[in-house]
């Protein structure tokens, strides 16, 4: 084997190095988006309100000791030196305690939110592995059809300088393709940088500099949503979208806050028992150890605090407005991102179809105009054009294509159902780089 790729390097070629497809960028982005880091980090820390709020409804236990030298000069007793030792131990059952059971109940929304913005931020790190992969695939194409149409040009130019030494031509033709030579070679400069831009883009979501990347093939065939129905879509996005359930965990949670508040006007009822040793109790001539046990009940009543109780209440019920209002708002984005996400796909089948004409009648339209240049009936100006229009339709179509497929992941995370065998499915499109 390493004959053989000897062998290729001193014949001027190279052995094929796998590409990189999304399915592997998204894989690497997991492990190094730092956006993704700090949401998975966000998840852990949202699951533990639930064990915190638990805890206000379990046991709980203390134990305390102290050792205090005492130095007493009393009347009864004369001068006392002596030190007490002390250890209890107290234990406190909460029996009813209204703002606990709110509390816990809002920590459980606060886990389903926190499952909820896990799971947007998964789909959303998709959506944006693939925004810049495809970013990077658009600007290889732009660069390469500027590439291309250098070298047409190019040819064009040295033709019409030889036509001219002969005679055949005018200084006019020579003039107009040094002048697309030179626009194309600042064309050039401009796409290698916005190339280098868009992978610098991949770069900062994957942690490294992206390899060689597997690219769209030829041909591209699209098909309509399934099913074909707006209103469906829309429907399955207000019933899964992980934004649409972390707004509605939000919106309870801020209900439950009022109650939490209101709680403060109830009473709490507590089991107590607390077990006491002090040794060493001083009293004169003589010394007392004490044992003691407790076991009862504790009711506390709250009456008055100010007003404090009452402000929280209505700072409760303006928050659960504020969050009724941002359930609203999110849920017609969420029809909205559907609606254009959908349309994206539609209208986009449709535009690829169509560039993909424009693209054959582009090359006819070259083909004839190179024809007519050599028996006379076109000018230079005229094969220029027809080049240009055509790495254009090309240029526009490699945009469509990738349009589409990004709709169409766009429409799968607007529904709440993207997932990677998303990707894998777009990577079955992908071919080796050329």
């Amino acid at each position: 084997m390493n004959r053989i790729i000897w062998l290729l390097i001193g014949a001027g070629l190279s052995p094929l190095v796998a590409a990189a497809n999304l399915t592997d960028t998204f894989h690497t982005a997991q492990a190094n988006d730092p956006a993704y880091a700090a949401a998975r980090a966000s998840y852990r820390a949202g699951i533990e309100k639930l064990p915190q709020a638990r805890a206000g409804l379990l046991p709980q236990i203390s134990v305390g000791a102290s050792a205090i030298h005492n130095n007493t000069d009393s009347s009864a007793f004369g001068q006392l030196d002596y030190t007490t030792k002390t250890a209890t131990i107290q234990l406190l059952q909460p029996l009813y305690r209204k703002q606990s059971y709110a509390q816990y109940a809002q920590a459980q929304q606060q886990v389903s939110a926190a499952e909820a913005q896990l799971s947007n931020a998964d789909q959303e790190l998709v959506l944006r592995v693939a925004q810049a992969y495809f970013d990077v695939l658009q600007s290889q194409d732009a660069l390469r059809f500027v590439q291309a149409q250098q070298a047409a040009i190019g040819e064009q130019l040295a033709q019409a300088k030889r036509s001219f030494e002969v005679g055949s031509a005018t200084i006019t033709d020579s003039n107009e393709a040094q002048a697309r030579a030179d626009l194309a070679n600042a064309q050039a400069i401009a796409a290698r940088n916005d190339l280098d831009l868009k992978r610098r883009a991949l770069a900062r979501i994957v942690g490294k500099p992206p390899g060689t990347l597997a690219v769209l093939g030829n041909t591209l065939q699209t098909v309509a949503p399934d099913p074909a129905n707006l209103d469906t879509w829309i429907a399955r996005a207000e019933a899964n979208s992980p934004q649409l359930k972390a707004q509605r965990a939000a919106f309870n949670i801020a209900r439950l806050e009022i109650e939490r508040n209101r709680a403060g006007h109830y009473p709490t009822l507590d089991a107590v028992a607390s077990y006491s040793d002090i040794r060493d109790q001083n009293f004169g001539s003589f010394q007392v150890n004490n044992k003691s046990t407790q076991i009862g009940l504790q009711l506390t009543l709250p009456l008055y605090q100010g007003g404090l109780v009452n402000s929280r209440v209505r700072e409760a019920v303006a928050n659960q407005d504020k969050a009724r209002a941002e359930l609203e708002d999110t849920r017609r984005q969420i029809e909205l991102n559907t609606s254009q996400a959908y349309l994206g796909v539609t209208s986009g089948a449709a535009q690829v179809t169509a560039l993909e004409q424009a693209q054959v009648s582009s090359q006819t339209s070259l083909a004839s105009s190179k024809l007519g240049l050599e028996v006379g009936v076109r000018t230079t100006l005229d094969v220029l054009n027809a080049q240009q229009q055509l790495y254009a339709t090309e240029r526009d179509l490699a945009a469509a294509r990738y349009a589409y497929l990004l709709s169409g992941l766009r429409l799968k995370a607007a529904a709440g159902s993207l997932t990677e065998a998303d990707l894998a499915a777009v990577d079955q499109l992908l071919i080796p780089a050329r």
